[in-house]
């Protein structure tokens, strides 16, 4: 039976212009077991059997090689097993690696991360129409049968990205994962399952292939990673626009990439995070991700690590010499550790938990019993605790700094009648914030940039924002930001759209860098 999947031919299966000579850009390989398995699909020069893929010269290329393995055997030492170990020794960008497909060969590997998968089955109800206590169903690509089991099935695929997943669910209260195993495509014989799963196929290639005539504009595709339900993002969008602009000016191909896209990253060469970042959420893992694929990462994990604790962070600079406010770190709010803080810092002081952002999770106190208030505050969200002397200033001095060396200066002013440059009230979509100015560099006091300098090369070489404060003739170093914000009419006061050039320009240093290194 010949289902003549029409989506394919249309929009899928042309890759010639990928082979032109002009621009090495992907070459693109659905592997079958053999290709009487494609039959029921529409013809394509880009399926090959697993003896033609056996068969393929192993050399090394500036070209990225794209590999979909639905062979039927992922048995160790079956042929699904070999396409992907060939694949990963060829450096071929393969789905599903060969880490995946131990992990689904075993219960006991793969049921021990199941937690995300876990947190969307409790959400997901019974149907009226299911009495039985299992559920089996056929995920294609992430995408299931049906519309209440999407968000299933694209945990699933984030977790488990294989062509076609199998699943059954058991019901005792709640759905939990009884079984996971990965299917082939010769499995695949109800018409209607092929036309589901030549769809799914042709929506994913549109997320992971670019159209041959786009992709031949640009030397190199840079991924930026936006969180839309970030209350703060530390770019807006017009900031994000800027960037796109410089980035196609200096032949580079950007695309806004969010948590869903986390199996796509080996499709770029670069990947600038324009979210909040934290080791606990989405920003680290992809940022680790991405470094392991071999892409030019900001912020990479190193920085996310040395930066986003401040407990960390207080104790590097210390021990390297660089000013700081005096800082006492406490694990608990007894009165001995009280009177530390008093007799080391005095009062007011500033309390912060290690992991706060854009100010919050940040307290003064004034006298002990709000010190005593506060410490019980916030251990509860974490079980240590940061107090520094608290020093004031009008405004906070960030200075950019990109591979060590300074980029922009901003000052932010306190908002009016508080003691922060962001005041949080009943919104936390919309805090207060003060004014700012943007000085040009050379404006900048000589103590305020050779402390910013020093504080951020403890940290790294890649992008930064280093908050400091200036009193009389002291300076002190707040925190080094890996993360920093870069808004439109804010940090490019001064530079406009040389700020964007100039950070684009250092992806496209090392990316280059990187190019010749693997030639």
């Amino acid at each position: 039976m010949l289902v003549l999947c029409w989506v394919l031919c249309h929009n899928y299966m042309d890759f010639s212009p990928f082979f032109t000579k002009e621009a090495p850009m992907s070459a693109f390989y659905v592997v079958v077991d053999d290709l009487e398995d494609w039959k029921p699909y529409f013809p394509s020069q880009d399926v090959i059997s697993f003896e033609q893929y056996l068969a393929l010269e192993a050399k090394g290329s500036r070209a990225r090689t794209r590999v979909i393995n639905c062979c039927r055997n992922s048995t160790a030492l079956g042929r699904g097993y070999y396409t992907s170990l060939l694949a990963e020794a060829r450096r071929h960008h393969v789905i599903p690696s060969i880490s995946v497909t131990n992990d689904l060969r075993r219960k006991s590997l793969w049921s021990i991360d199941t937690a995300p998968v876990a947190k969307v089955l409790s959400q997901l109800a019974r149907a009226e129409s299911e009495t039985d206590n299992r559920l089996s169903l056929h995920i294609y690509f992430g995408e299931a049968s049906e519309p209440r089991l999407e968000s299933l099935g694209k945990a699933l695929f984030e977790r488990y990205p294989v062509p076609s997943l199998q699943v059954t669910l058991s019901f005792d209260g709640q759905w939990r994962v009884q079984k996971l195993r990965q299917g082939s495509l010769s499995e695949i014989s109800d018409e209607e399952e092929q036309v589901r799963f030549a769809a799914a196929l042709d929506r994913f290639s549109h997320k992971i292939w670019r159209k041959p005539k786009v992709r031949q504009q640009y030397r190199y595709d840079l991924a930026i990673y936006v969180d839309p339900d970030d209350p703060m993002p530390p770019s807006d969008d017009d900031a994000l626009k800027r960037f796109a602009k410089a980035a196609e000016r200096l032949g580079i191909k950007t695309e806004k990439i969010t948590v869903g896209d986390y199996h796509r990253l080996a499709e770029f060469d670069g990947l600038f995070i324009r979210a909040t970042t934290s080791i606990d959420d989405a920003t680290y893992k992809f940022s680790r991700k991405a470094e392991a694929e071999g892409l030019v990462v900001m912020d990479d994990p190193q920085s996310i690590l040395r930066c986003t604790n401040k407990v960390y962070l207080a104790d590097l600079l210390k021990a390297n010499g660089v000013p700081t406010p005096k800082t006492v770190i406490v694990s608990n709010a007894l009165p001995e550790s009280q009177q530390k803080i008093i007799d080391e810092i005095g009062l007011p002081a500033v309390l912060k938990i290690p992991d706060g952002a854009f100010s919050r999770g940040v307290e003064k106190v004034t006298t002990q019993a709000e010190l005593a208030k506060s410490l019980k505050n916030l251990r509860r969200s974490s079980s240590l605790v940061l107090a520094q002397e608290y020093m004031y200033t009008e405004y906070d001095w960030r200075i950019g700094i990109l591979n060590n060396k300074p980029l922009f200066a901003c000052r932010y002013f306190m908002v009016e009648g508080h003691w922060q440059i962001y005041k949080h009230g009943d919104d936390p979509q919309a805090p207060a914030s003060g004014n700012f100015d943007a000085p040009p560099i050379w404006e900048v006091p000589h103590k305020v940039m050779d402390a910013a300098l020093k504080a951020s090369r403890l940290i790294g070489d890649g992008l930064y924002g280093v908050d400091l404060k200036q009193a009389g003739d002291r300076v002190a170093v707040i925190e080094v930001n890996d993360n920093p914000s870069l808004d439109s009419e804010v940090e490019d006061l001064l530079l406009g759209d040389a700020l964007y050039h100039e950070i684009i320009a250092e992806f496209l240093r090392r990316m280059e860098q990187k190019r010749q290194y693997r030639v």
